[in-house]
């Protein structure tokens, strides 16, 4: 099935800014991270633009360098599910995308809070699913280090399949709450789970009523090999990060081609890179916002947040700086594809240490676009026309004021060019993103009509 013209956008949510220096700009507030108002400013602007869902990142502990702890913001935020369910009272149409661990969670936890949540917001819950990455993770869970690569994709596997037994285990018309009769639900309509597996042990049912959605969104980031491999097999929106339109489309092509290997249909599969947009009426406006940002970001915190993303494998602390990036570094157990995907993009620019610590810091290997809303749109538009993304996860250097700007200038050129809808499609994630909602695999074996 054909996608149809108009491009999927979400709004990466940060209380800052996804620049590392962002806290700093006089726009933002001072306590940005637990200020709910500045969240639910930043979404009313989301959902104004007819935004298809906000994205919340997170972690479970403080895995910055440490000397960069006190010159960084985003140790001190909400955790997501709580920031979501209360943005969920304050919104009506704009999906709410939360983080949670599959290595560090329990899938009962997770299948009860996003069925929880997908009931508050009437439908529009998604889970971004995410293997830990640090092993500071590791030691707030009684561990010294985190399982290897592979195994914690094993357990993120059948950790969905529980989830998604559990969000099955009531039927969706199995409350009848029926006063005259005494009966409040059809215990025919209510199957036990009972998994057993490598990982989980878990008996089920879940105490809750099946989401709206069926199951909430089913977000993923997969980009090594075991990760495309998940990404294909339960991702519905695949949030990647991608500078090079070439390898943006070798992406696309091969996500898609495996996802089409296992049954399912390409326009059920929605790859939406990350983008970095700094606007400006002119091109050296924007560049100069840029360069502001830059100014602000203290060294520690440009070596420490490079050391990072590069699977903490070397001590930039001790190489020289104008020295060119090596083609290949030590293996990591962090987050191997955007190791690859930073030393790669340093060899294809013969860049420095310098550069490539400067980059991770404006983009952290996402695409930065620095120009007029109409260089921006331009970029954005040839990524999707040339299949290397569904859509865009916009990620503002700076809250508000830069996703402000991303509104108010960049959306009326995408929508002049017929690529960005100006109002909700329906009424729930699912339904504004074009998935379908999934049957629900007890009532099937039952005999019962299937729902799409």
């Amino acid at each position: 099935m054909r996608r149809n013209g108009e491009m999927k956008l979400g709004l990466y949510l940060t209380g800052a800014g996804y620049h590392e220096s962002a806290w700093r700009d006089p726009s933002v507030p001072t306590d940005c991270g637990l200020d709910v108002d500045q969240y639910t400013h930043l979404t009313a602007l989301a959902e104004g633009a007819a935004f298809h869902f906000v994205f919340l990142a997170d972690s479970q502990g403080i895995i910055s360098d440490h000397t960069a702890v006190a010159r960084t913001s985003g140790n001190a935020d909400f955790e997501p599910i709580t920031l979501l369910s209360a943005l969920s009272s304050r919104t009506q149409d704009i999906g709410l995308v939360a983080t949670a661990t599959a290595t560090y969670y329990q899938p009962y936890h997770v299948a009860r809070l996003f069925a929880s949540l997908d009931h508050l917001s009437r439908g529009r819950a998604a889970w971004n699913i995410v293997t830990s990455a640090s092993n500071v993770e590791a030691q707030n869970f009684g561990e010294k280090e985190l399982p290897d690569h592979d195994t914690r994709y094993a357990r993120a596997r059948e950790f969905v399949e529980v989830a998604k037994g559990l969000w099955d285990t009531w039927q969706d018309d199995a409350f009848i709450r029926d006063k005259q009769t005494g009966i409040y639900a059809d215990i025919a309509k209510l199957h036990l789970l009972d998994h057993r597996g490598n990982h989980f042990s878990v008996r089920g049912p879940l105490n809750i009523a099946r989401p709206p959605q069926g199951y909430p969104v089913l977000v993923q980031a997969g980009a090594s090999g075991a990760g495309i491999a998940f990404a294909a097999e339960v991702g519905e929106v695949v949030f990647t990060a991608e500078p090079s339109l070439e390898n943006g489309k070798q992406y696309y092509k091969t996500l898609k081609e495996k996802a089409r290997a296992l049954g399912r249909e390409e326009n059920q599969v929605l790859v939406m890179p990350g983008i970095v947009p700094i606007v400006g009426t002119t091109k050296q406006e924007a560049s100069e916002k840029l360069k502001k940002l830059q100014a602000n970001t203290h060294i520690d915190v440009l070596i420490g947040q490079a050391q990072l993303w590069l699977g903490s494998v070397i001590d930039l602390r001790s190489v020289n700086l104008d020295a060119l990036v090596p083609d290949k570094l030590p293996p990591t157990n962090f987050i191997q594809s955007r190791q690859k995907l930073l030393v790669d993009l340093a060899a294809r620019q013969k860049f420095t240490w310098r550069q490539l610590i400067r980059l991770v810091s404006d983009s952290r290997g996402h695409l930065l676009v620095v120009g007029t809303p109409d260089e921006i749109a331009n970029t954005m538009i040839d990524v999707f026309d040339q299949h290397a993304a569904d859509g865009f996860n916009v990620l503002p250097a700076t809250a508000p004021s830069g996703f402000k700007d991303f509104v108010e200038l960049v959306i009326p050129e995408l929508r002049q060019r017929g690529k960005f809808r100006s109002k909700y499609s329906g009424q729930t994630l699912r339904e504004n993103l074009g998935l379908r909602r999934p049957a629900n695999r007890f009532a099937q074996s039952s005999g019962a009509q299937s729902q799409t």
